[in-house]
């Protein structure tokens, strides 16, 4: 994967592996001490991806909240900021949405080659986008995304995303925080879903630290060997 950029997969979870439930809009699985380890990520990754289902129902801004951080990444030459990305099947996205409106950062949409054109004139104004094939290919996407420069890419969801990428082999590094609470509902958004994931019985996948962090704990686990540990 030398064409690709260093992908890294950050996400939380209950217990019972689910992102989210069907009776909270938002959940809170995470702790205010992991939200800043998180910043801390995204503060060093080129680009952020998430799906349209995320931008749609979560809207989120996908910035950078420390100052501090925004300072350093500025004096180093680069946006304050990673640019952000999504990958959508209808081109359905509000461009008032935060992912649009929030940031003076790229925002990159890839789309199907049969809608592109109807998507290019909805978002064309917000955001760049990208015919990335029919279907939208992981793949190509992230070989693209090493073309425009992005070296390190974080993908914080949702489920459908995260899958696809694992799935594809594209990851080099899974962050997962679990958090202590059950779901219990099937209605609810599992981490991830059906698929033939390359880490099984005959190829297990390596956890490289486990951290603590107040109530939730961290697993990071390499699926790569270009896993970087720092």
């Amino acid at each position: 994967m030398g064409d690709h950029p260093y992908t890294l997969l950050s996400c939380s979870v209950s217990i019972d592996g689910y992102l989210d439930s069907a009776a909270v809009k938002r959940l809170p699985l995470s702790n205010d001490a992991d939200f800043d380890r998180v910043d801390a990520v995204r503060a060093s990754c080129d680009a952020i991806f998430v799906g349209a289902a995320t931008v749609r129902n979560d809207n989120p801004r996908l910035l950078v909240r420390s100052a501090s951080r925004r300072r350093q990444r500025t004096g180093n030459g680069m946006t304050s900021s990673p640019m952000k990305v999504t990958a959508t099947g209808s081109g359905q996205l509000d461009v008032d949405s935060n992912f649009f409106a929030t940031g003076e950062v790229e925002k990159l949409v890839y789309s199907p080659t049969e809608v592109f054109a109807a998507t290019r004139r909805r978002l064309g104004a917000v955001a760049t986008v990208v015919d990335g094939g029919s279907p939208v290919d992981m793949a190509s996407v992230c070989a693209d995304l090493f073309d425009r420069g992005v070296r390190r890419l974080m993908v914080e969801g949702g489920g459908a995303t995260l899958t696809q990428f694992l799935t594809a082999d594209l990851t080099d590094e899974l962050q997962l925080v679990v958090a202590p609470i059950f779901v219990g509902d099937s209605n609810a958004a599992r981490f991830v879903g059906d698929g033939c994931y390359p880490w099984s019985l005959g190829r297990r996948a390596r956890l490289a630290e486990v951290r603590q962090i107040g109530d939730v704990v961290l697993l990071r686990y390499a699926l790569s060997d270009r896993f970087c540990a720092d």
